[in-house]
């Protein structure tokens, strides 16, 4: 259920999903029992709340003539695809390849390339390597495009704040 309802401190129309305790203003923050809101509407359509509030609106401002002759909201959410450009040709027109675009897609869903944080990859390579020494988390991490330098830091880090040990030389995850 659906319903229009206003506020009786700043007139703020807006559309409230089934029947809340409490709500609150939108505009001003006013909170008050649902049930001492005005509901000028209750509908089982979202739809047809939203046309509701938006004819109300309209007439407000002594547009409901205009508001009269527009499509509905489902209507014109039908036109949404239509308008405009793709995303593709809009990236082409900036000069980003979309090849590259889909791969890197493609990269990210499969959860490989480019979605582990650098932070992520010293700590991985801490979790996979056997009792991996500062030399090898630093080749482990700079096959994955993390610094060295950034490397060194993050595990001087890890070991200040706890989260590792470094004995012998060792690394190890706590």
């Amino acid at each position: 259920m659906y319903a229009v309802v206003g506020c009786g401190e700043c007139s703020a129309l807006w559309i409230v999903e089934g029947r809340p305790e409490t709500s609150q203003c939108p505009r001003c923050g006013t909170t008050r029992q649902y049930k001492k809101r005005r509901e000028f509407v209750t509908t089982e359509d979202e739809d047809h709340a939203r046309e509701v509030r938006s004819s109300m609106l309209a007439t407000r401002q002594d547009m409901g003539d205009a508001f009269a002759g527009l499509d509905s909201f489902a209507e014109m959410d039908s036109y949404v695809d239509d308008a405009g450009i793709d995303d593709e040709t809009y990236l082409q027109a900036s000069g980003i390849d979309t090849d590259e675009v889909a791969a890197a897609a493609d990269r990210t869903e499969r959860g490989s390339g480019g979605s582990q944080s650098r932070r992520e990859t010293v700590t991985d390579a801490l979790r996979t390597l056997d009792s991996p020494d500062e030399a090898a988390v630093v080749a482990y991490a700079s096959e994955r495009g993390v610094p060295a330098e950034y490397t060194r830091k993050t595990l001087q880090k890890l070991v200040r704040a706890g989260e590792a040990t470094e004995s012998g030389g060792r690394y190890r995850l706590l």
